[in-house]
This record gives structure tokens, C-alpha cells and sequence, in this order.
């Protein structure tokens, strides 16, 4: 690696002086441990904690009773919009430690507050709760089948939400007069996140001015905030937001958590800082999950493969309780790029969405996007091999072409730009496809099944729910630039791209002017409007703000230089003003300034702007080998190619890339939250029993990009931190299926493990014996 593709980030992260949460720590502070749920379902009789108090070194046990009579509120959930017939969703309280019932393996019960972790965690243990046990209903299917336990009182049912996008009637019509159709479901189970840094979380109460200061991996504080005030009921500006560093996130880190308002409302209560930090098992029992889906799409064509109609019946498991982004990501964001790359001049989706006794679940990596995408190149696949269509062939034809754009679909969203076909062909050419029936030849010799599948697909990066996106700058007393934004590094290397975007707006070649720029990311002290990150929208949001932030800088300090200089006016170029043959470099200016001792700096200013959603698109293609004799499959060689649009850090970007696509891949083939359906039971809780992709899983991956720039932010960028999954499920079941299709296998569940392959190809074998 040379130093020009070293990340800014990378020497502290990889040296280990980073600060992540757990690096914290406040003089005074005590430490708490959390007693969870051993069951799904049931009613809390009664809560002993008198043992657990009356021990040495304990300073306080919470319950569920404690946090309803402190009168902070239920956490925060649920969607503003409404669904069929002007529904709105129904949202049951939700404490942050449960109260008369538990609704699934792993909720807060009670919180134990103690001299050391070791000591709350032995002190948990002389708490007895009683509990009187009640049935389970785990997914979707079990939740609202007839007769199934209910979660909660005022949700009759279970069914929290009914959802529809699209033209009913026309989609009907269409189907009717069709020539071919193509049905298939496409099961997206549950995931756990796991993130490398596991959730901590450390709160300060000072009681002579009401302000906490808690610190949390986040994606961005101001989302943290609000969901800590809506919570709480305290105004914004009593809450601090403290993120240095984050090892990772992928979505389930957006807001905050039952366990941080509980922890909150013991330092307030005892007026010392309490801190918290989860074990990898916690995170199984208690870090929102992903994915949980259903979709059955039906696809109509005529004789030649023309596209007439989609239509899709979906289902989402919500968990227990409703997140900010549960319904969400099983109804809009499932449905706002439902035709994918094609036209198809008519399209309704319908959405159910269900409480059922599991952990919540919210975004993970694409939320919704990567499940939508890989249900519609699984379903063109299959109408190809049921129709006797080229796969290839039948996409090119239904393809939106660029002349098209800007591009409408029939449920209402518009694309801006982009070239689909150009994307794929050359996405063909990187995978060499046309050579794929002798590498097919090689392996039948071997006696392996070889498959090769593609993934057209095209996400849609978040919109942001702040109203504008901002960049501050301020200057130290050194003449130093500090870059202040919200949108919040979890590994995507931020520093890197924001410096470079802000250098080369100011004109400095020279990388040594890098070190006399800093970024920060959500100063607790500093107000900053913005979005946090999520949604691949970092780059364009907050990026498209720094972008805007060098030529504002240029204007303020140009009356500045002009002084310096003694002249009336002055021109910049190069990281310099000039005039009259004179000269000062932006960074003199900034420094002969701050030694002026003038505070704020007079080249303090702020950026700003509204930067709206981004299609970005792509294609992947998939070769693996099977072995039938074992069910194992290898993936040989895959193949990405992203309009992503302008690219600022191509290193980051081929980072993302690989990161999205492995974690697709575990999806594809390993990575499933299974619970025991009788009981509710948390089978997969630990690396045990949870497989995790590993490196060696990708050995040969070739990227690339076809950038086709936008104009709906500053910087031309789409975003593409949640590519890499949304074209992988997708590639890698298309290339499966295509191997164990001559084998008499048409369709197969996610994840395709070794033992479920298996025993689908001697299912096969059976049938035509």
C-alpha cells in the first residue's frame, strides 16, 4: 500500500489509539449490569429485589415499576405516514425495562447498578422474578395465524400496519391479459448485526444544571438525541451526545436503546456516572435485528419478454416492539425502487407488517433495499429458466433506457440518471461470461456443479430527515482549520474523503496541507444541522456541505487578505490570494489572524445546503462451485461494477464495495437469528452457533465503476456504502440456482447452508431415480 492510499484514520485505528466507547470512563463512576428475559412470553407476577440491594457494593437496582414512576415515556417508534385506508401504525408502549409482561428472550427486566461489573453481574442473580409463562409466536406466519397469542393489549391480532404502493386495478389488468407469468418467494430471514465494537454506553447526570452526558456509539448525535429526548421527555439541549470512534454499525446504531435510558435514569438517580457495556451475547439477546421478510412477487410478460406487470405480498416481522425504522423498511423502503433497473408500465405492492415474541427489528445494511433488489433479479432469473428466456437478453430488452431519464415509475419514484446497460455489459466483461461454459466443462469433469449469476439492481440512498445539511468551519489559535459536521465515521473513512473534497475545493495540492485540517463528527457543544449517516448518504449529504465550504471559505477571508495585502481587492488561486504582485497562502492568512487574538476567527463560516435522494445502481456477477457430495459452496470469482457517480476516495470505495458484498454473501450462505418456534428460545446466540463470512470466503473479487455523475447534491456522488449487499444476495442466489438447476432444483431459501443444499440435491436425486 503506498501513502497516497493510506487512510487518515488508519495509523490511530490500527495502532490502537482510537477512543470508542468503552475507552471512556468519568471519575465517581459506578457500572451496571442488566438482569434479561429468559423466556418470550410472559407475565411478570412479581420483582424481589431486596437481596440483590442488600449486598455490599450494590448502589441501586432499577425495575420496571421505577421507570414508570420516574414518568419518562416509551421509546420512540413507528412511521408518520399512513397505510391502507389512512391506517396508522399501531405502536405499543414500549419501557426500557419491562413492565407486567416480557415480550421476547432478552428484554430488560431489571438493571443492576454496582461498584464493579463482576459485582452487579453476581448481584443480578439474587433478583427472583416470577413469572407466569405464556405461549410464543415467533415470525410473521405464527404471530398472526388464528388463535395466536397476542403481544400486546391494544393490537388486536398483532398486526400493526397494512401498507400499498402502486396501481391496483392497472396491475390486474395487466395480469390478466398477460401471456406468461412468473411467481416466487424470496425469504430474507433475520440477521444479527454484530458489530466488531460491541454497544456500550456511559451516562453523566449534572443536577445544578439538569444536563446529561452520555456517550454512545452512534451514527450521527443528533438522532441520538432526539430518541433520548422523546424517551426521557427532556428538551434537546439537556442532552450531550458524546461519539469519538464506532466499530461499526451498519444501521442497527442509528438511535438509541432500552438499555441507555435505563442507565441514564440510574445516574440521575444516583448522581454518579454509571456505565455499561455489552458482552457478544448480549448482542445477540438485544441489538435490533435485520431483515425478517417475505416477499412473493409475480412477474408479467408477453411472448417476447416484454415486461407488463409486477406486483408483490409482502410481510416484515417487526419483533416485540416498534423501532423508528421496523415498519419502515418492510413497507416504503421495500417499495420506493420496487421496478428495479426495468420499465414495467404497472406496479402495486402490499405490505403486512406483525409484533411477534422476538428481538426489534430495524436497519441493517440497506434496509429493505437489498431484499427488494435481490426478490426482483431472483424473479427475472426465474421467469427466464420457467420461460425459455436468456437472462441476459431478457434484461437488455426491459432495461430503463438512459434516453428515458429522468424516469417515473408506476408507483411514483423518479429516476434521475443513469445507464443500466452499459453497467451490465461491463460488469459481463470483468466476470468474462462468455468463457463460463468451458469453467463449467472443468468442474462437471471434477465432478463439481458450477453456477454463474447476475444482479442488476438499482437502491435508493436516504433522503435525510434533517432539513439541510451543514459543514462548520472554525479556526484554532494556530490558524488550524476544524471541520464540524453530524454525519458520523464507523468505519467508512470519513477524514479521509472529507479532508481531500475540502483541500481540493481550497485548491491546496500539496498533502501537507491535510494536517492542518481536522474533521469532527457531532461536537456535543456545537449545533450543527445535518443527517447522521445512513442510507449511503454520507458522502453526498455532509460531504456535498464540506464541498460547499471552500469556496465560502475563499469569500470570507478574501476581504482579509485584501487588507493583508493592502489592496482593494484580491484573486485566489492554488491555495493563495494575490494582488499587485504580492501573496499570502490561505493558511498564513488563517494563522496571522488567530494570532490577532480576534474570537470567533473572522474565516469562521458555515456551509449548508438540501441534497436530496440518489439512485445508485450496479451489477454483480456470481460464479461458484459446489460440491454435491457435501453441499459446500465456493464462490471462484465475482465481479462488481457501480454508478456510484463521482468518486472521491477509490480506496474507500473498493473497501465498501468488499465489506457490502461478504456481508451479502453470509446472508446467502450462512447467517441466520433462528429461534425455537415452540418456546422463543434464541437458538443461534453466539459465534457457535451463528457463522460469520470470513476473508477467505472472497478470494477473487474484481471491482470497477461506470460513474454516471448526479446533479441532486454538490458533489455529483450517489453514495455506495450498501451496494455491495444489495447486488450480492441477489448475484449469489441467481448463481446457485443456475447450478443446481439441471439438477431439478428451481428454488432455494436463504441462507443456502452446506446440510439444506444437500439435502435438496438428494431430494432431486430421489425424484428422478
Amino acid at each position: 500500500m503506498t501513502a497516497k492510499t493510506v487512510r487518515r484514520e488508519d495509523a490511530r485505528l490500527l495502532t490502537g489509539s482510537g477512543r470508542y466507547t468503552a475507552d471512556w470512563n468519568l471519575p465517581a463512576q459506578l457500572y451496571a449490569y442488566f438482569l434479561r428475559s429468559d423466556r418470550a412470553h410472559a407475565e411478570i407476577a412479581s420483582i424481589d429485589a431486596k437481596s440483590a440491594s442488600a449486598r455490599p457494593g450494590v448502589h441501586l437496582v432499577l425495575t420496571g415499576a421505577d421507570y414508570a414512576a420516574s414518568g419518562w415515556k416509551s421509546l420512540p417508534g413507528g412511521v408518520a405516514y399512513e397505510g391502507v385506508g389512512g391506517q396508522k401504525q399501531k405502536k405499543p408502549f414500549w419501557p426500557a425495562l419491562a413492565q407486567n409482561k416480557v415480550r421476547y428472550v432478552g428484554q430488560p427486566v431489571a438493571l443492576v447498578v454496582a461498584e464493579s461489573p463482576a459485582l452487579a453481574q453476581d448481584a443480578s442473580e439474587d433478583i427472583a422474578v416470577d413469572y407466569r409463562d405464556l405461549p410464543a409466536a415467533v415470525g410473521f406466519e405464527a404471530a398472526t395465524r388464528a388463535g395466536a397469542p397476542q403481544l400486546h393489549e391494544d393490537i388486536p391480532g398483532n398486526l400493526g400496519f397494512e401498507y400499498e404502493s402502486g396501481d391496483r386495478l392497472a396491475a390486474e389488468a395487466a395480469f390478466a391479459g398477460a401471456a406468461l407469468r412468473s411467481r416466487l418467494t424470496m425469504r430474507s430471514q433475520r440477521l444479527v448485526g454484530n458489530p466488531i465494537e460491541p454497544r456500550a454506553f456511559l451516562a453523566g447526570f449534572d443536577a445544578a444544571s439538569g444536563v446529561f452526558t452520555v456517550y454512545s456509539p452512534s451514527q450521527g448525535v443528533n438522532g441520538m438525541r432526539g430518541f433520548i429526548a422523546a424517551a426521557t421527555g427532556l428538551p434537546g439541549e439537556k442532552i450531550r451526545v458524546v461519539t469519538q470512534d464506532v466499530g461499526g454499525s451498519f444501521g442497527i446504531r442509528s438511535f438509541s436503546y432500552a438499555e441507555h435510558i435505563a442507565v441514564m435514569l440510574a445516574a440521575q438517580k444516583l448522581g454518579r456516572p454509571v456505565k455499561w457495556v455489552a458482552t457478544r451475547s448480549e448482542i445477540f439477546l438485544s441489538d435490533n435485528h435485520g431483515r425478517g421478510l417475505a416477499l412473493t412477487g409475480e412477474l408479467a410478460l408477453d411472448r417476447e419478454g416484454n415486461f407488463l406487470a409486477l406486483r408483490f405480498e409482502d410481510t416484515a416481522d417487526l419483533g416485540a416492539y416498534a423501532t423508528p425504522f421496523g415498519a419502515q423498511i418492510g413497507t416504503r423502503n421495500i417499495t420506493v425502487t420496487m421496478g428495479g433497473v426495468y420499465r414495467i408500465p404497472a406496479m402495486v405492492a402490499h405490505t403486512r407488517v406483525a409484533y411477534s415474541n422476538a428481538v426489534p427489528v430495524s436497519a441493517y445494511r440497506g434496509a429493505g433495499r437489498p431484499d427488494i433488489a435481490c426478490a426482483i433479479e431472483r424473479l427475472v432469473d426465474h421467469a427466464a429458466a420457467e420461460h425459455g428466456f436468456d437472462p441476459i437478453a431478457l434484461r437488455r430488452k426491459n432495461f430503463v433506457p438512459p434516453e428515458a431519464m429522468p424516469y417515473k415509475t408506476a408507483n411514483g419514484t423518479t429516476y434521475d440518471c443513469g445507464e443500466f446497460e452499459c453497467v451490465m455489459d461491463k460488469a459481463l466483461g470483468l466476470a468474462d461470461w462468455n468463457g463460463f461454459a468451458a469453467r463449467r466443462e472443468r468442474s462437471r469433469r471434477e465432478g463439481k456443479l458450477r453456477g454463474i449469476g447476475v444482479a442488476t439492481f438499482l437502491e435508493t440512498s436516504a433522503p435525510g430527515l434533517a432539513p439541510k445539511d451543514q459543514a462548520h468551519a472554525r479556526f484554532d489559535k494556530t490558524g488550524d482549520l476544524h471541520v464540524y459536521t453530524v454525519s458520523q465515521s464507523t468505519g467508512q473513512g470519513h477524514e479521509t474523503a472529507f479532508v481531500r473534497i475540502l483541500r481540493e475545493g481550497l485548491g491546496l495540492a500539496d498533502h501537507h496541507f491535510d494536517e492542518r485540517i481536522r474533521i469532527h463528527e457531532g461536537d456535543p457543544d456545537l449545533p450543527v444541522v445535518g443527517n447522521g449517516t445512513g442510507g449511503s448518504r454520507s458522502l453526498y449529504g455532509a460531504g456535498s456541505a464540506v464541498k460547499l465550504l471552500g469556496p465560502k471559505l475563499i469569500e470570507t477571508a478574501k476581504p482579509h487578505a485584501a487588507a493583508a495585502l493592502g489592496s482593494a481587492s484580491v484573486e485566489y488561486a492554488g491555495g493563495a490570494f494575490r494582488a499587485a504582485g504580492k501573496s499570502i497562502g490561505f493558511f498564513e492568512l488563517a494563522r496571522k489572524l488567530a494570532a490577532q487574538a480576534s474570537s470567533p476567527h473572522p474565516m469562521d463560516c458555515v456551509a449548508e445546503g438540501t441534497f436530496g435522494a440518489t439512485f445508485p445502481n450496479g451489477c454483480h456477477v456470481a460464479e461458484v462451485e459446489i460440491d454435491p457430495q457435501t453441499g459446500v459452496v465456493d464462490v471462484v470469482n465475482y465481479a462488481t461494477v457501480d454508478d456510484i457517480g463521482n468518486v472521491v476516495d477509490h480506496t474507500s470505495v473498493e473497501g465498501q464495495v468488499h465489506g457490502g458484498v461478504l456481508q451479502g454473501v453470509g446472508q446467502a450462505l450462512a447467517e441466520h437469528a433462528i429461534y425455537d418456534r415452540e418456546t422463543g428460545q434464541l437458538l443461534a446466540g453466539s459465534f457457535m452457533d451463528y457463522p460469520m463470512p470470513r476473508a477467505d470466503w472472497m478470494r477473487a473479487i474484481r471491482c470497477d465503476e461506470h460513474p454516471v455523475p448526479t446533479k441532486s447534491n454538490a458533489l455529483g456522488a450517489k453514495g455506495v456504502g450498501e451496494s455491495g449487499t444489495s447486488g450480492a444476495l441477489g448475484a449469489t442466489m441467481n448463481a446457485i440456482l443456475n447450478a443446481v438447476r439441471p439438477a431439478g432444483i428451481a428454488d432455494l431459501d436463504m441462507p443456502v447452508t452446506p446440510d439444506r443444499l444437500w439435502r435438496a440435491l438428494r431430494d432431486a436425486r430421489g425424484k428422478t431415480s
